[in-house]
């Protein structure tokens, strides 16, 4: 089930949780601009691409899930969801409001 979360809700359920995945849907050029630290990226826009590679996902792991601003992570979240994916979380304000810790490259 998606669940719509804030930045402190995020931060404070990934450190207990050992069966998270942070996805980041965002793509190529976003994610060059900085990233949540361990993240697997798939990119939202990529379409058929984007499902196809969502697919091979473990279903039974809670997906942590963010984009730029909040709107496409919760479209993923809810495709996600159609897919067979038990627990997914929407990062409200995605990328551009985090204030937690970032890779730069």
């Amino acid at each position: 089930m998606r669940q719509d979360i804030d930045q402190d809700e995020w931060i404070e359920l990934l450190e207990s949780d050992d069966n998270a995945v942070i996805l980041d849907v965002r793509t190529d050029g976003e994610v060059s601009e900085g990233y949540i630290p361990n993240m697997k990226q798939i990119d939202f826009l990529e379409g058929q691409i984007f499902l196809e590679e969502v697919a091979k996902l473990d279903k039974s792991k809670n997906y942590y899930i963010y984009c730029r601003s909040g709107n496409r992570s919760g479209q993923a979240c809810d495709i996600m969801e159609q897919l067979g994916f038990e627990t997914t979380y929407n990062l409200e304000g995605g990328f551009m409001n985090w204030t937690g810790d970032i890779v730069e490259d």
